[in-house]
């Protein structure tokens, strides 16, 4: 005899969260030059890559991109921030933003990403909540934010800070997409050999690549 399990009047089914799949990039066996240059966070083939896996240009040429390097979150950051762009031919407009955040501008290991105290709201705002608003609103909707980041150690102890910058990048308006794993390493016979930047934490051989859609309400 069979019997059938009920629901109680007003209770909801839970769901178990399905993680995003996370993708492993590595150089080619014969990369010439397979780390980053110093003071940055993705090789050359890696932003190639970027460029040429985003794209959404019908020849499937690459697509413009503008890398900006973040060093720090303090009051007027967007003055000091470099920003090199990548493009071919005619300029198009911009829908790949780069942000290459360096270790020592991350949020700090108790998980507050706002990187300072503001009373202004949105895009006015200091620290993470400001630099992600205003990102938001230099892209159309669609629009792809890359964060490119290494972990960090504190108290040498290694810390993920993705957890963080992805919840403040959702409350400015982004949808979570994708995780990348940027290898620091090149293959040999049937295993990874690693090749960290010199200027990795010890034990980091990874960088970490996070793709967000930017949303907008018409």
């Amino acid at each position: 005899m069979s019997s059938t399990h009920r629901r109680a009047p007003g209770t909801v089914r839970r769901h178990t969260a399905r993680p995003l799949p996370t993708t492993l990039w590595l150089p080619a066996p014969d990369q010439p030059n397979p780390l980053p240059a110093p003071g940055t966070v993705l090789p050359d083939w890696a932003i190639k890559r970027i460029r040429t896996v985003f794209t959404t240009r019908a020849d499937h040429m690459p697509e413009p991109l503008l890398k900006i390097s973040v060093q720090d979150t303090g009051p007027g950051m967007d003055a000091r921030t470099p920003a090199v762009t990548y493009a071919d031919g005619t300029p198009r407009t911009l829908s790949l933003l780069l942000a290459e955040l360096h270790p020592d501008a991350l949020p700090a290991p108790t998980g507050n990403p706002a990187g300072g105290v503001s009373e202004m709201p949105g895009a006015m705002e200091d620290g993470w909540p400001g630099f992600f608003h205003r990102a938001h609103r230099l892209l159309p909707t669609d629009g792809l934010l890359l964060l490119a980041t290494r972990q960090r150690r504190d108290d040498g102890i290694l810390t993920d800070p993705l957890g963080s910058l992805i919840a403040c990048a959702r409350t400015a308006g982004f949808r979570y997409l994708q995780h990348i794993v940027v290898a620091h390493a090149h293959p040999a016979d049937d295993r990874l050999v690693p090749a960290p930047p010199a200027d990795a934490s010890p034990g980091v051989t990874h960088s970490d690549l996070i793709a967000l859609s930017a949303i907008h309400h018409a």
